[in-house]
């Protein structure tokens, strides 16, 4: 949805500034990129619930292995969609500050849309991992969540057009 709005407010730019149209681009692909995560992570999810409802393997640590392989394999999606959030937040600031300020609002929405997605994937990466805060992938989650709720903070923070 988030990058669905900057390219939108990417492609009205199209009069007023000469990034409009890599901006659209940049968004589009990042619609594409973005749109296969969701239905990815429910089947990652199922399969670690599979995995914890009856985990392979007749010794409990065979099975406790299962049940980490399967909530590791559970904790990448959510870390792609907190990239794909951060990159489509950095973008909307962008097209926030240089876009036609008649769209200045759904750049912003965008880039406040998808710092709270960066936030509840990265949320999802600690959970996972059930992680102490210095598992690489968590401290990566997170600091892409903190990128993007800096670039919406930017975005908010603009003076008024």
């Amino acid at each position: 949805m988030a990058a669905g709005l900057v390219g939108m407010a990417s492609r009205k730019s199209q009069g007023s500034w000469e990034g409009a149209a890599g901006a659209a681009a940049q968004a589009d692909a990042l619609r594409r990129r973005a749109a296969p995560l969701a239905q990815l992570d429910a089947e990652a999810y199922e399969r670690a619930l599979a995995a914890m409802k009856a985990p392979p393997g007749r010794k409990p640590e065979h099975r406790d292995a299962a049940i980490a392989r399967a909530l590791d394999r559970a904790a990448e999606v959510p870390l792609q969609i907190a990239e794909a959030a951060a990159d489509a937040s950095a973008l909307a600031a962008t097209v926030a500050e240089l876009g036609d300020q008649a769209v200045r609002g759904d750049a912003a929405a965008a880039a406040s849309i998808s710092a709270g997605a960066a936030q509840a994937a990265a949320n999802l990466v600690a959970v996972n991992l059930a992680a102490t805060e210095d598992e690489p992938r968590v401290q990566r989650a997170r600091r892409l969540a903190d990128a993007a709720a800096a670039s919406a903070r930017r975005v908010l923070d603009l003076p008024p057009s």
